[in-house]
């Protein structure tokens, strides 16, 4: 292509989350619940992972850039995909980058931490193709979830790539911005990116709504805007729900053309990062203690987070364990959202708003999530296609119904449940206006998130209570039992650097 042409990009996205210790399957149908999108058919608003094509078409339209779009594909988290889907999907976007070709750089929205039926490292296995098909000299560069494993192949495969640097996420579209403007300062040469990764040798969690993660993502950015040489730096948490061999936590730093400098600046976060290991973890209390707290509480509401019971790494969010409690104790002014059970939900749609029924809901996935919850229950309202906001972006939960539990003479306890079908985390509180419910008259809300709820939930929280309750999720890297992680790592053994830090 001439050098004044102008240029053609393509874009897609294909990601989701794999919790490998979930016994979810994703197929086809779990994507296209939650997005797909064939070309040019993405909406205006952003999915967590598919912002470089909405920035993408505003970056290439002030160019005067040609973007062409491949598919979208995003998939709330869960366990393995589906080799079908993966393949198919994967297939789909390749076969439309073949109808683009000639191409002047490929634009990715990725996730990071997918694990297919018979593909241990799904993304490198995607971007090893496209690299292939484009060739060596053609630009590639891709955004990612810190949550993600950063396998040697993914990077041999990339240019460059960015990932999210706040957890909980509420980056995605400022980050696509950067992902683009190292594209664009690369395709018009100012810029030649290299990327060099540190190994921190551990595996962590890293809310950064909190110290000591909060100063470290400031220093990272503050340093992004002072030193010429460097492009980004991102941290790639890890995963830990995913069983894979490269697993773990990295560094990474993207310089113009200065792989020493950048090696150096990766080396140095990253023994940050494992200088303050075990610390970055908010502190969790059991369900017992949540709910003495949050009904001793005398300003409302207070959020319980039932934290590892967490749609967004791949569990079911069917758990019963914290509401189990909550009855117990005779809780009322308690609203809980959400607890996945698609057949639940079936069965309040047949019998529509105001029916009063017996009904059987919740912990019907996996053990370590309590009891089925049985219950008599008044059907309140019902949402075919239940949303709350995220951020820019908008998170589908519906059909779901919102149930009011009833005593025995059959007046309401003052406990109400929304029941989803499309397994997604507790974003916002939309998620309880959606069905009617109004957060700031509630004096407890149950949702169901690590920390991605943050950011839209402290604002409106009299006070926040991280609970631990039942064992959902593989929450202990130290004691899970993987089969493929390496066994090199912090907490798997004390200190993998020896003496050298």
């Amino acid at each position: 292509m001439s050098s004044d042409a102008p240029k053609r990009i393509f874009t897609a996205a294909l990601a989701t989350e794999t919790n490998t210790f979930s016994p979810i399957v994703i197929d086809r149908k779990g994507f296209e619940d939650s997005l797909y999108a064939p070309p040019g058919q993405h909406p205006v608003t952003p999915t967590l992972c598919t912002a470089p094509i909405t920035v993408g078409r505003r970056v290439c339209a002030e160019k005067g850039w040609q973007l062409i779009e491949g598919t979208a594909a995003w998939a709330d988290p869960a366990g393995l995909i589906s080799r079908g889907a993966y393949e198919g999907l994967r297939d789909e976007i390749l076969a439309q980058l073949a109808d683009a070709l000639p191409v002047d750089a490929v634009v990715l929205g990725l996730h990071g931490a997918m694990v297919a039926q018979g593909y241990l490292d799904p993304e490198g296995d995607f971007l090893t193709r496209i690299r292939q098909m484009i060739g060596p000299d053609v630009l590639f560069c891709a955004e990612m979830d810190p949550h993600s494993h950063l396998t040697a192949q993914r990077v041999a495969a990339l240019d460059f790539f960015v990932a999210f640097k706040e957890f909980p996420h509420t980056d995605f579209v400022d980050r696509a911005e950067d992902l683009w403007r190292i594209a664009v300062d690369t395709l018009e040469g100012r810029v030649r990116p290299v990327t060099s990764v540190f190994d921190c040798r551990m595996i962590d969690v890293f809310p950064t709504s909190r110290e000591p993660m909060r100063s470290f993502v400031d220093r990272m950015m503050a340093l992004e805007a002072s030193d010429p040489k460097l492009l980004s730096l991102s941290a790639i948490h890890g995963f830990m729900a995913g069983d894979v061999p490269e697993m773990g936590t990295k560094m990474v730093a993207v310089t113009d053309d200065d792989a020493a400098h950048g090696a150096a600046l990766a080396e140095e976060f990253g023994r940050a990062l494992f200088a303050n290991r075990g610390r970055h973890m908010m502190p969790q209390i059991n369900e017992q203690e949540a709910a003495t707290r949050a009904m001793a509480a005398t300003a409302w509401p207070v959020v319980i987070a039932d934290m590892w019971d967490n749609p967004g790494g791949g569990t079911a969010g069917d758990a019963t364990v914290v509401l189990k409690e909550l009855i117990a104790r005779g809780a009322k002014g308690v609203a809980v959202g959400t607890i996945w059970d698609p057949i639940a939900v079936q069965l309040c749609f047949v019998a529509g708003e105001g029916a009063e029924m017996p009904l059987r809901f919740g912990a019907k996935s996996a053990p370590e999530t309590g009891e089925p919850c049985d219950a008599m229950v008044r059907v309140v309202r019902l949402n075919a296609g239940a949303e709350m906001h995220f951020g820019e972006s908008i998170a589908l939960f519906g059909p779901a119904a919102r149930i009011a539990l009833l005593d025995a003479h059959g007046n309401e306890t003052g406990i109400e449940v929304i029941l989803n079908t499309v397994r997604v985390q507790s974003y916002d509180p939309s998620l309880f206006s959606a069905l009617g419910i109004d957060p700031l008259a509630q004096k407890i809300l149950v949702i169901k998130s690590t920390n991605h709820f943050y950011a839209a939930f402290a604002p409106i929280a009299s006070e926040v209570l991280y609970c631990s309750a039942g064992k959902p999720y593989p929450n202990n890297p130290a004691t899970n039992p993987y089969r493929l992680v390496r066994k090199d790592i912090w907490p798997r053994i004390e200190n993998p650097f020896g003496d050298t830090i």
